[in-house]
């Protein structure tokens, strides 16, 4: 399964632990107009999902996603 598998099956089922694991500290995270930096920002942002769009592009970094563009 890929990274972006495991983040939206992740957010589906509001799995912290998951997303910690495969979310690099450093994240970059664009949804739209919203670019959040850091781990902790982008996981606050995700509890409040219930589902999330696939990304148009996805950089991984010592096997955690860095970067996520939808």
């Amino acid at each position: 399964m890929d990274l972006e598998s495991v983040v939206a099956e992740a957010v589906a089922a509001h799995d912290e632990v998951t997303l910690k694991r495969v979310l690099h500290p450093y994240l970059h995270w664009t949804d739209g107009p919203l670019r959040l930096r850091g781990r902790n920002n982008v996981l606050a942002h995700l509890r409040a999902l219930s589902h999330l769009d696939p990304p148009a592009s996805v950089e991984v970094r010592d096997g955690q996603i860095y970067r996520w563009t939808t």
